[in-house]
């Protein structure tokens, strides 16, 4: 047991005093054989956390533009700088707050909203699967196919066929 006055418990009281005076918890345990204090955060945040505004996000008019720019570009790449440069922020800055906001990074979100639309556009038996990747950036059908699986778990024509039936 690691007495009272032994710097590492100090050490690790302070650092508890700390957290929980920034409104995190902090769940501390005793380990008599070892004499060594461990101290854990809690793997969910505590539920007053949900009733506060996020924090290190994007404001609301920001996420807006950002969307819409990107809805309106679904078949270009869209750089990070672009995005970043679109509000106002630095990219480091703007790519922490997009994940923040988003609860996905940039790129990712970008091909969310082109696999949603082909979503849409595969239930048009007018349009073949190598035009939607066409319509929508894709430069070839291998690489639209395999963008779709990763996101839905089938490839377009299977969905088309799901669809369908």
């Amino acid at each position: 047991m690691v007495p009272d006055s032994h710097p590492l418990t100090l050490i690790l009281d302070r650092c508890s005093y700390a957290q929980q005076g920034a409104g995190v918890r902090i769940r501390t345990t005793q380990m008599s054989d070892t004499g060594i204090n461990l101290v854990g955060f809690p793997s969910s945040p505590p539920a007053s956390a949900a009733a506060r505004p996020l924090r290190g996000g994007l404001p609301a008019w920001q996420q807006k533009r950002v969307a819409e720019f990107i809805d309106s570009h679904l078949a270009e790449e869209i750089s990070l700088a672009a995005l970043a440069e679109l509000v106002g922020l630095s990219v480091y800055h703007f790519a922490r707050a997009f994940r923040r906001s988003f609860g996905t990074p940039p790129h990712r979100y970008h091909m969310a909203r082109r696999i949603d639309r082909a979503r849409t556009l595969l239930q048009r038996p007018a349009l073949s699967v190598t035009q939607i990747g066409i319509q929508l950036g894709f430069r070839e059908t291998s690489s639209f196919t395999r963008g779709f699986r990763k996101f839905t778990g089938m490839t377009p024509t299977e969905y088309r066929r799901r669809q369908q039936s």
